[in-house]
């Protein structure tokens, strides 16, 4: 880890347990620490882009979850990019499974990923025209009611009275 450490600009080295290591990386390093992962040491198989909205900090995480079979090891490596400019340059040369991921996030998230393929695409919501569901200023509740029409709401029964009266319909 250290030798990654003094090549690339590695902010924070968190190390979960034996197996299982996360560090944070600057947006602009991300694509050539992930490929050298990849290339070098022995970071094959990527287990997952995601990412997390950190609303406070107007910011959002993405995470790239990489896998060393060799090793039984995993890396996260953790990026930082502006919720106002929520773009990343493209992964899909490295994986080909990656463009499902950034397609996702482009659509949840609103996170672009020029070059992408398809990232402009619907994915999962089509015709969608409102902000990305995925970020945390998205108002669920207000969308519901907005979207569709209201509805009673279910009768609730306590159990033991509900089995009560199932098993002994003569007595009150």
């Amino acid at each position: 880890m250290n030798d990654i450490k003094t090549k690339f600009d590695i902010t924070d080295i968190i190390e979960q347990r034996e197996n299982l290591s996360f560090i944070t990386i600057p947006k602009e390093h991300a694509i050539s620490l992930v490929t050298y992962l990849r290339d070098v040491k022995g970071f094959k198989h990527l287990v997952l882009l995601t990412a997390a909205d950190w609303l406070e900090d107007e910011e959002f995480q993405l995470t790239y979850l990489l896998n060393n079979p060799d090793e039984k090891s995993d890396l996260g490596v953790r990026v930082f990019i502006s919720r106002e400019d929520a773009t990343m340059e493209t992964a899909h040369h490295l994986w080909e499974q990656v463009a499902t991921y950034q397609r996702e996030l482009k659509e949840m998230f609103g996170i672009d990923f020029p070059g992408s393929p398809d990232v402009d695409k619907p994915f999962i919501l089509e015709g969608w025209d409102d902000k990305p569901p995925y970020r945390r200023d998205f108002d669920t509740k207000q969308y519901s009611e907005d979207t569709y029409f209201p509805r009673p709401g279910r009768e609730s029964n306590d159990p033991a009275e509900y089995m009560k009266k199932k098993l002994y319909p003569d007595e009150k």
